[in-house]
């Protein structure tokens, strides 16, 4: 098939292609300001220095760095209309021989930021890629054709991130900061485009479950007799799908369905699903059975029907790896049993998702995959299905369940709904836990409100300060620390009141204080008024609760600064009155509505303390507070506890390369917590098991419930629980998702059969 030497962007694509521009713009603005905060509660000094480097870099380069991803993505634009054969080839990574080192690497930290922001702007994203396939005359779908793809961008800002600065850990710093504040952005401007098109009369057309795009290099569906088309539309949308071999009839090209399987064994699977549902079949004998009854292996039990409708090599292997992940799963220790009979029910839907979609066993993020991950999981926190949180849990799952097997469970949109409906119906049965002991969740969203509040205080403050010169300590302990004081004042009182004026001149008095004193008489009115200014710092830190360690560190570097200042040049009568007229301005920043609306979405920093809790607030959440822990002593180590299984024991011969699974350790597992599930915590010197039950709308504030029946609550800062993280004296109660702990199983009996067979 030939193709035009060069392909034009649709005229229709510019706006869309000015608001990405504006998102990245946007994003690097965004991230300049989460490393200032970000910095204020670093734990290391490295780790502080980073964020500090990465700060100054990105700031002062913005323009060349916006400048730069433009051009790149201007020059990348013509040639991103490729078809996805072309596309496919870029992310066989074999094929890179002939490229040298700094592109190869390069090109897979393209592809691995691509992937992270698709799967974050994942509904945005599938309504643009439709609609620009209908723009470029596409018979269905095709997400490698739309030139705004993630992948595009992320290459092109990888590119102007190059010259930001010649530290290799600085720009990736910046490139993974770009990538979480780039989601917002870009989203919006993924709706904005999608609307323009629509408007101008452009109508969608069918959208799959995405990762099948982005299926291995090199599986094809026609390894199992099957035609590759029947999965990926050609591109110039000629050619009709082959009959279905068990009827005769066409298999419409369907993008919303599980991928395409042959027609025979599509009603084999439908016939079983509901010959072993029905009253006397085998899985309803099981769940009819009682509490140790966990059901028969479906795929085993039809291994032989199952074999005869499949076309090929591929679909025989895929019905063995399936029937051989069901036997671990069933036999999985830390599912209940409960939830096992469930997860027995859906096996012939898993296996029609698995012979249809390959990324079902390369993806995390597919639904069918999330969904029974996601009932094992919530499973595993139950302590007693005999309460009443038990039961409605168990119920509610069975329900779905079996309009998952009553419904068109080839349809990828069954189980998203499903899955949703799960996760709504858990958020809400532990809120209504938390609520049920008293008030805890609308003191932490007011006191989130604060903390957003105090936040964009400071934020304000640090840019009305940043043209005056002082260290930088002092600018940071203005903007960030002092600020609380003003707030908290202002709140009470208003600006104008009597306490908000002292505290502000104290403010400036503390700014003049290290602004140079060469004349005698100006030393001495700055050592007469010391100890008063020194009085009203220690007042108002006494009142934000500013800890004694922090305080002490900040007085260090202070009495160093005054003694300086005593050593300088005088500054000129207008110099000074200058000074004092720009930090007055700099303090009549305007405090934050009320309702915190003004920075309503934005992530709120870590540096978080006790401080914002009453004594008796604290007791009431059950508030863990950092002296509380001992941090020096050695955490014991958890015999029970499975080791993580890694990528490499998720790999099947012959299947897809599989992601990477979710942290269940270190401080990434901070960033991966969810309601509803089990955590192992060292606390008092032992490991408890805990369930997470809320965590506050801008993850400030999570709380767990722990005890018997999990009646007690136990509340702590995004940043304690990112430091109990971080000290591996959190982590989560599976070594992995269910799915991936079976597939390692069924690795290993795999590898075992194969040793004794050539031993034969």
């Amino acid at each position: 098939m030939e193709h035009s030497p060069a392909l034009r962007l649709p005229v229709a694509l510019a706006p869309a292609i000015q608001g990405v521009k504006k998102a990245v713009r946007q994003a690097a603005e965004f991230a300049v300001d989460a490393f200032a905060s970000a910095a204020q509660g670093a734990v290391s000094p490295a780790e502080r220095e980073a964020l500090r480097a990465a700060q100054y870099e990105l700031g002062r380069k913005l323009h060349v760095v916006a400048a730069a991803f433009e051009s790149h993505l201007d020059a990348s634009l013509a040639g991103s209309l490729a078809e996805p054969a072309q596309g496919a080839a870029a992310s066989d990574w074999s094929s890179l021989s002939l490229v040298d080192d700094d592109e190869t690497e390069r090109r897979m930290q393209a592809d691995r930021l691509g992937s992270t922001i698709a799967q974050a702007c994942d509904p945005a994203l599938s309504r643009l890629d439709s609609l620009v396939s209908a723009l470029l005359a596409l018979p269905a779908a095709q997400p490698l054709r739309n030139p705004l793809r993630p992948a595009i961008i992320a290459g092109a800002l990888l590119h102007a991130l190059e010259g930001v600065g010649q530290r290799q850990d600085v720009r990736d710093v910046v490139s993974g900061e770009m990538a979480r504040q780039l989601v917002a952005p870009l989203t919006q401007a993924y709706l904005a485009a999608a609307r323009e098109l629509e408007d101008s009369g452009v109508r969608p057309v069918a959208v799959g479950w995405r990762a099948t795009e982005r299926a291995a290099p090199g599986f094809s569906r026609s390894q199992s007799g099957h035609d590759p088309a029947a999965a990926v539309p050609p591109a110039s949308g000629h050619g009709a799908l082959r009959s279905a071999a068990g009827n005769g009839a066409s298999v419409a090209a369907s993008a919303q369905t599980l991928g395409a399987i042959d027609g025979e064994m599509r009603a084999l699977i439908r016939n079983l699903t509901q010959h072993d549902a029905a009253p006397g079949g085998p899985m309803a004998q099981a769940v009819a059975s009682g509490p140790g009854a966990l059901g028969v292996n479906l795929i085993h039990a039809h291994r032989d029907a199952l074999r005869h409708a499949a076309t090929g090599a591929l679909d025989h292997l895929v019905i063995d790896v399936v029937g051989i992940l069901f036997d671990q799963i069933l036999a999985d220790p830390k599912v209940p049993p409960q939830m096992a009979r469930q997860i027995a029910r859906l096996q012939l839907p898993v296996l029609r998702a698995a012979l249809g979609d390959a990324s079902f066993f390369s993806s995390r993020r597919h639904p069918v995959r999330r969904f029974i991950n996601r009932i094992a999981t919530l499973g595993s926190a139950v302590d007693d299905f005999d309460d009443e949180h038990g039961r409605r849990l168990e119920a509610r799952v069975r329900d779905l369940v079996q309009e998952i097997v009553d419904g068109d469970f080839e349809q990828i949109e069954l189980y998203e709904q499903k899955l949703s409906a799960l996760e709504g119906f858990v958020a809400e049965q532990a809120q209504q836990a938390v609520q049920a002991q008293g008030g805890a969740v609308s003191l932490l969203a007011e006191r989130e409100i604060d903390l957003r509040q105090q936040q964009h205080y400071a934020q304000a403050l640090h840019t009305a300060l940043r043209p005056l010169a002082m260290p930088d300590f002092l600018r940071d302990f203005l903007a960030h620390v002092w600020s609380q004081a003003l707030l908290r004042t202002g709140r009470a009182e208003g600006l104008g009141g009597a306490r908000a004026k002292l505290l502000r001149l104290a403010g400036r008095e503390l700014f003049l204080s290290v602004q140079p004193k060469g004349a005698p008489e100006q030393r001495k009115r700055f050592l007469a008024a010391l100890p008063g200014l020194m009085k009203q710092l220690s007042e108002g830190l006494a009142q934000i609760g500013w800890p004694d360690a922090a305080r002490a560190a900040f007085f260090a570097q202070l009495l160093p600064a005054h003694a300086e200042s005593l050593r300088g040049q005088a500054l000129s009568t207008l110099d000074f009155n200058l000074l004092v007229k720009q930090i007055d301005q700099a303090f009549a920043t305007p405090l934050p509505t009320a309702d915190g609306s003004a920075l309503a979405g934005a992530a709120i920093s870590d540096e978080l303390t006790a401080a914002v809790f009453s004594p008796a607030e604290a007791q009431h959440i059950g508030l863990l507070n950092e002296a509380a822990v001992d941090w020096d002593g050695k955490v014991d180590i958890d015999l029970s506890a499975e080791p993580e299984v890694t990528v490499a024991e998720l790999q099947l011969q012959g299947l897809p390369q599989p992601e990477a699974p979710e942290p269940t350790s270190g401080r990434m597992l901070h960033d991966h917590m969810q309601i509803g599930f089990a955590y192992q915590m060292y606390l008092s010197g032992k490991w408890q098991k805990v369930r997470l039950s809320h965590i506050s709308p801008g993850r400030a504030f999570f709380v767990f419930s722990h005890g018997q029946r999990n009646l007690n609550s136990l509340s702590m800062t995004t940043r304690m629980l990112a430091r109990m993280c971080e000290t591996q004296r959190v982590r989560a109660f599976e070594n992995a998702y269910l799915i991936e702990r079976a597939t390692a199983r069924a690795r290993r009996q795999l590898a075992a059969l194969g040793v004794a067979k050539a031993g034969v």
